[in-house]
């Protein structure tokens, strides 16, 4: 049997358990430069704010409904979903981290456990423990207790935040409640494919001929009609390295000066150069590009982008930031307003097993001075020790106007406590 266990309207409830006067009220958070809505709270969704919605054109509705809206913190998120993680690491040995807000676990050798009481358990102690609520949903295969988790998260007061599909009645009704624009892995193309073919439920979805699905969709597809019908055809997914790696922004506000953008660069670029050393690898190049905002008609608009082969495989920051720099020489253009940069480094090599190039090669002496670096942000805060070229002020150079303090990841805004 497999379990989903996610985590209710996540970036919301986490504002909340540090601010208990939010519950009840309608919370919604934003994305990067308090673009668009990316969580709501069951109050705000009541409201009709929708997933996406444009924060400048809810301005009014923030205000009439008195909303509270919160930036986006996600070094907070991160840390809670970490916390809520290891939680349920104990319920089982195996289990897949599907995002940062829903998590897989498999139950072999549980056949003498009630389940619907062992996740009820698991749920008791997630909300005890870190005050995120979660809703978990049990069956024999991925999909259907992905089905579960969203007829529990549906039905609260009915299925207590759990359910379990666990016969082939409750299959069939929980595939014909669940339309098939919802079903995990359908993806909007096929919603609207599937619709103008007159289905609308998943077990409408499951009806179709295997043939064709393989034709007019994929053999995933297909694999996920199986798997809804109750055969276990997806596994748990093991924890892989990534393939690219990439940092990429929207500025606080628009830059022009050469100068500005390379700060920015640098700073990505490094932010990549940690994370490839986490992983253990080093990239054989990378990609940079800027843009001015597309949404800004009345500016003059551009674009630019280049991939550059590097010389060696590296993970320095050095010189990673220094090759970046190099290829944004050759894109940047003067006379624009910029508002997004990004780098992306490609091509990964491990770090132990670097192919050693005859004319040139990374300093080995950066090696110990990365350790020495990645040691001491991770002891003294993110981003402590930075290169020259970098701003020695704000690291994310974003419109955050309702940032929350990151109470679990900053000594200076933990909780004081006065008795």
């Amino acid at each position: 049997m497999f379990a989903l266990v996610d985590c209710n309207n996540f970036y919301a409830s986490c504002e909340r358990v540090f601010n208990p006067a939010l519950n009840e009220k309608p919370v919604v958070v934003l994305s990067n430069n308090d673009g668009c809505v990316i969580s709501r709270s069951n109050e705000a969704k009541a409201l009709g704010i929708p997933m996406g919605a444009p924060a400048f054109k809810y301005e009014d509705v923030f205000k009439r409904e008195d909303v509270k809206v919160f930036s986006a913190n996600f070094p907070l998120y991160g840390d809670m979903s970490r916390r809520v993680m290891d939680i349920l690491s104990d319920f089982t040995p195996e289990m897949e981290i599907y995002s940062i807000d829903e998590s897989f676990l498999k139950f072999d050798g549980f056949e003498n456990y009630d389940l619907r009481e062992y996740a009820i358990k698991i749920r008791q102690k997630v909300l005890k423990w870190t005050g995120i609520p979660v809703s978990i949903g049990v069956a024999k295969t991925k999909s259907l207790s992905k089905a579960a988790a969203h007829i529990a998260k549906k039905f609260p007061d009915k299925t207590e935040g759990v359910y379990v599909i666990d016969t082939d009645e409750k299959i069939i009704k929980a595939l014909k409640w669940l339309k098939v624009g919802d079903v995990w892995g359908i993806g909007r193309r096929y919603e609207k494919k599937l619709n103008e073919k007159g289905v609308r439920t998943a077990f409408e979805f499951t009806q179709l001929s295997d043939q064709y699905i393989k034709q007019q969709m994929s053999v995933v597809s297909l694999y996920l009609k199986r798997d809804l019908l109750g055969e276990p055809i997806l596994r748990l997914e093991e924890a892989q390295s990534k393939k690219n790696i990439a940092t990429t922004r929207s500025f606080d506000k628009n830059y022009t000066k050469f100068e500005d953008i390379s700060e920015r660069i640098s700073t990505f670029a490094v932010m990549c150069a940690e994370k490839l050393r986490k992983q253990n690898s080093c990239c054989n190049s990378l990609v940079v590009f800027i843009r001015t905002n597309k949404h800004k008609n009345s500016l003059k608009q551009y674009s630019g982008s280049i991939k550059v082969k590097l010389p060696f495989a590296t993970n320095s920051n050095i010189e990673i930031a220094k090759f970046a720099n190099s290829a944004l020489k050759q894109i940047f253009k003067e006379g624009f307003e910029y508002k997004k940069a990004g780098v992306i480094v490609q091509d990964f090599s491990d770090a132990g097993v670097v192919q050693q190039n005859l004319f040139e090669n990374s300093d080995q002496r950066h090696v110990a001075l990365m350790n020495s670096i990645d040691y001491i942000n991770r002891n003294f805060g993110q981003q402590k020790v930075r290169l020259a070229t970098q701003d020695q002020g704000k690291v994310w150079k974003m419109k955050q106007e309702n940032l929350s303090p990151k109470y679990t990841t900053n000594l200076d805004d933990i909780i004081t406590i006065k008795v």
